[in-house]
C-alpha cells in the first residue's frame, strides 16, 4: 500500500513505485518530484522500522548516506559565492596545519571531485572516532596523500565530508551541520539533517542491513583502496545507532525526507531562489556543476563525472534524465538531482539497501522512466 499524491499527469509514478514492493524489492521508500517549483510527486510506502510494525509517513527521515554529499556540495558552493571560499585555492590556505606531510596544493576542486588523495586515513580509526569528528580531522591533518593528488580519481566516501567540514568550519566559526541547518534548511523549511537532534528520533527509519552481498562489495571487496572503506569498516545498519546518527558525518549521515531533498534541488532546478529564499545565484550554480573530473573512478572501478562536490550528468540518476543534471547518489538506492534543463527536482529514499550498481537499480529507473514519459 502507498500513499500520498501525485498531479493527474505524473500519476504513472505511483504505479511504477507501488511495483517495486508488489515484486519485494522495497522495504519502506518515498518518492518526490517537483517540476518548476512546484511539488507534483509525494508519495511513501512500506515500513519504517525492521520489525515491520511502524508504517512509513510522509514525513518519515531516512540516512541517506552519500547523498549527503549533494547538501554539503550546495553548503560550498553558497560559501564560494559569499568569498569565503575559493575552488582553486589550497586548503591549507584557510586550514594552515593540512599543509603537513606534502599537502600544502592539494585544492578545494580537488577534495570536491575526490582527486586530493585522502579516500582514505593511513592510521588505524575507530567509529568513535569518526563520530568525534576531532580525531578524524587531525588524522586527516597530519597524513601524507596516498596517492599524488590530481593524478586520478578514486571516491572519498567518508573523508570526504570531513575535509570540507573542517574547512566550512574555519571560515564560518560554524560545523558544517549547524551551517546547513540555519543557511539552507531553515530557509526553505527542509528537513534535512546533519547530526540529527535527540528530539528528531522519532521520524527515523531503520536501514536495513539484509543484503550482504552489497555490504561486502562495498566494504571494499571489488576495489584496489580497501582502506576507502574499511577504516572504520561501516555496514548497512551502522546508521541504527544513535551515536551515528547524532554525530556530524558530512559524507555519509545526512538524514532527510524525501520532499524535503527533492525541494532543495527543485530551488536549483529553477536557478537557486524558491518561495523568495535564494540560495545561491544561476552562475554559482553553474560554477558548481561546472565539470571537474571525466573518467574512471579507482575505486568503484565504473565511469563517473564529477562537479564541485555533485555528480554530473551521472549514470546513477538513470537513462531518462535531462543534459545537465548534478546531485548525487547514495548506497544502496537513494538518490537526489536537479535536472535544471527540465526544471525538475527529483529524490527518492529507501531503507533497504540493494545490491544494484548506479544506474541499474529498478527501483529508481522505473520511476524515471515514468518521469520521462510524463515531460
Amino acid at each position: 500500500m502507498t500513499h500520498g499524491f501525485t498531479t493527474p499527469r505524473f500519476d504513472a509514478v505511483r504505479t511504477a513505485f507501488a511495483r517495486s514492493f508488489d515484486e519485494g524489492l522495497e522495504h519502506g521508500a518515498a518518492v518526490s518530484i517537483w517540476v518548476d517549483g512546484e511539488c507534483v510527486v509525494d508519495l511513501w510506502g512500506g515500513h519504517r522500522d525492521l520489525a515491520r510494525v511502524q508504517p512509513w509517513q510522509g514525513d518519515t527521515l531516512v540516512n541517506v548516506w552519500s547523498c549527503t554529499k549533494g547538501v554539503v556540495a550546495t553548503a560550498v558552493a553558497m560559501l564560494v559565492e559569499r568569498g569565503l571560499l575559493a575552488y582553486d585555492a589550497p586548503l591549507a590556505r584557510y586550514w594552515p596545519e593540512f599543509a603537513a606531510n606534502g599537502k600544502g596544493t592539494i585544492t578545494l576542486n580537488q577534495v570536491l571531485s575526490h582527486q586530493a588523495g585522502l579516500d582514505g586515513v593511513a592510521v588505524d580509526m575507530r567509529l568513535e572516532d569518526v563520530y568525534a569528528g576531532t580525531p578524524f580531522v587531525a588524522a586527516l591533518a597530519a597524513m601524507a596523500p596516498l596517492w599524488e593528488p590530481g593524478s586520478r580519481c578514486v571516491y572519498h566516501p567518508v573523508t570526504f565530508g570531513h575535509l570540507l567540514g573542517e574547512v566550512v568550519r574555519r571560515v564560518t566559526g560554524r560545523s558544517v551541520g549547524r551551517f546547513i541547518a540555519e543557511e539552507i534548511a531553515a530557509p526553505l523549511g527542509l528537513s534535512v539533517y546533519v547530526g540529527l537532534p535527540a528530539e528528531q528520533e522519532h521520524r527515523v527509519a531503520e536501514m536495513s542491513g539484509d543484503n550482504s552481498i552489497y555490504v561486502a562489495h562495498v566494504a571494499g571487496e571489488k576495489t584496489a583502496y580497501p582502506c576507502s572503506f574499511r577504516n572504520p569498516e561501516l555496514f548497512a545498519e551502522t546508521p541504527n545507532a544513535r551515536a551515528w546518527r547524532a554525530a556530524e558525518i558530512p559524507a555519509a549521515n545526512g538524514h532527510a525526507d524525501a520532499r524535503s531533498l527533492a525541494r532543495l534541488y527543485a530551488t536549483l532546478a529553477i536557478g537557486g531562489e524558491l518561495d523568495g529564499h535564494r540560495l545561491l545565484s544561476q552562475a554559482a550554480i553553474a560554477a558548481a556543476a561546472r565539470e571537474r573530473f571525466r573518467g574512471i573512478d579507482a575505486c568503484t572501478l565504473g565511469a563517473t563525472v564529477f562537479g564541485a562536490g555533485y555528480r554530473v550528468d551521472s549514470v546513477g540518476f538513470g537513462r531518462s534524465v535531462g543534459k545537465g543534471n548534478f546531485g548525487h547518489t547514495g548506497w544502496g538506492g537513494s538518490v537526489g538531482f536537479a535536472d535544471p534543463s527540465r526544471r525538475l527536482g527529483f529524490a527518492f529514499v529507501t531503507n533497504r539497501l540493494l545490491a544494484f550498481e548506479d544506474g541499474v537499480d529498478p527501483r529508481r529507473q522505473r520511476l524515471l522512466d515514468a518521469v520521462d514519459a510524463a515531460l
